[in-house]
């Protein structure tokens, strides 16, 4: 049995001959039928894209609100800082875009590797992930503001001492996050240096000398 489709009967118009002179028919072809109704229909469809309104809805460039934007004002590494940014903006992108303090890292941007850790009110943070309106009036330390002029913090130094660094790109946050560790009195073993600093990753694994970095600082050791 065939299984070809049957051809697709088309009505001719009215008064139109039915066959050509040498009696075969004039009806077009399914092929043909095909071809010119998915030709004209493409163009309708195009048509209409092309003269339609915007799908999207488009609003005239000058229609759109400007983003709330609040004036915040905080003291970094012991200067007051005032600058007025939009209600989005991370304490991260202030410290690096608004104060030009780069020290601190983007590495993730999410909270996950601590490359961006800084001190606020004497507690470490993952800046990029702290609202920076929501900051007026604290005190931020960043890796700019440990060293007294050309006197290294001990932590500072311990990581040059220990050779606890590679590319060097985690270095801020760690060395952040380890004063945040001392301070917080968590380095009474270097297991408990490790639990309490897990949330900093140093993808050269420096790990080792990172934990002794933060001993010598914090023990002389």
């Amino acid at each position: 049995m065939s299984t070809e489709p049957p051809e697709p009967t088309v009505s001719l118009p009215e008064g139109s001959p039915e066959g050509s002179p040498d009696g075969s028919s004039s009806a077009p072809s399914r092929r043909t039928f095909i071809a010119t109704t998915t030709a004209v229909g493409g163009a309708v469809v195009a048509g209409g894209l092309i003269a339609g309104p915007s799908v999207f809805g488009a609003e005239p460039a000058g229609a759109a609100e400007a983003a709330p934007s609040s004036r915040v004002s905080l003291t970094v590494n012991g200067e007051l800082r005032t600058a007025t940014v939009d209600n989005r903006t991370s304490l991260l992108d202030l410290l690096r875009e608004h104060l030009d303090l780069t020290g601190s890292k983007k590495g993730c941007n999410a909270g996950a590797c601590g490359a961006c850790t800084v001190l606020v009110d004497g507690r470490r943070v993952n800046s990029c992930l702290t609202l920076a309106v929501r900051l007026d009036g604290a005190e931020v330390t960043t890796i700019e503001g440990l060293a007294k002029g050309e006197r290294l913090h001990p932590l500072q130094r311990a990581f040059i001492d220990q050779d606890a660094f590679q590319c060097g790109y985690c270095t801020p946050g760690q060395i952040m996050s380890g004063v945040g560790c001392i301070q917080e009195g968590h380095t009474d073993s270097p297991a408990e240096i490790r639990e309490f600093m897990s949330g900093n990753i140093c993808r050269c694994g420096c790990y080792v000398k990172i934990v002794r970095a933060v001993e010598q600082a914090a023990h002389g050791k």
